[in-house]
């Protein structure tokens, strides 16, 4: 980086550190301001070579959206998953959605199947502990969900369809999917986008037990042994 890019990390520092505010922080907490000055400018040259700070503060937010995920089982142990309307390529992925304010992971994770799906009449058998998160590309960050974000964080649910096939309409208010079928679990990393994939292998791990037990109808192993008493298998 040359010299020029240099002066600007180091003013855009200098004013930020201008503020008020964080001028009354620092001294609060005996920061001494040309240390901070000099570490952040060592951070930013090292993590975001040719790119200033400020442009990076502007277009690369540093948050995940709060947002849920469901695999959707059926009887013979295959998960539901959908190909995206909004894409020209084959694009496939399983229901997702954010969280709304004031809503429970698994209140939005029933709401974003009615809204995807056309039903929510399904059963819980199971969720992957702590949140699956991943990053959007780069040239996505700052204009998917309005810019907001720089990528997901999700609670992912594990479901089973109580009803029939023939329960799923993909053709609701808003579609998010132009079609459907039944895939295997350990298909689906190689049917996401690339960006998902790591996500996605973490899902598949985590419910691959649930494929097990249904593939061999054994009722008796946790999340499962309950599910008989609402999904017969007759």
């Amino acid at each position: 980086m040359g010299d020029k890019s240099h002066a600007r990390v180091d003013a855009y520092f200098e004013r930020m550190l201008s503020d008020p505010l964080i001028e009354l922080v620092m001294k609060a907490d005996r920061i001494d301001r040309h240390a901070m000055k000099q570490a952040l400018c060592r951070a930013s040259l090292t993590y975001y070579p040719g790119r200033s700070p400020h442009q990076e503060t502007a277009s690369v937010p540093h948050t995940y959206r709060p947002s849920v995920g469901i695999a959707l089982f059926n009887r013979s142990g295959q998960v539901f998953v959908g190909r995206r309307s909004d894409m020209d390529r084959e694009a496939w992925q399983m229901p997702q959605g954010g969280i709304d304010e004031g809503e429970t992971p698994k209140g939005a994770a029933l709401r974003e199947l009615r809204e995807e799906i056309g039903t929510d009449n399904v059963i819980l058998l199971g969720e992957q502990g702590g949140w699956v998160r991943y990053d959007l590309p780069d040239h996505l960050i700052g204009h998917a969900w309005g810019g907001a974000w720089r990528g997901q964080k999700q609670r992912w649910f594990a479901m089973g369809l109580l009803g029939h096939d023939a329960e799923i309409d993909i053709q609701t208010a808003h579609p998010e999917f132009s079609d459907w079928r039944w895939v295997d679990l350990d298909a689906l990393p190689k049917l996401v986008v690339e960006f998902k994939r790591a996500a996605y292998h973490a899902v598949t791990r985590a419910f691959a037990p649930i494929t097990a037990v249904l593939a061999s109808s054994v009722r008796t192993a946790p999340p499962i042994h309950a599910w008989r008493d609402f999904w017969p298998t007759g």
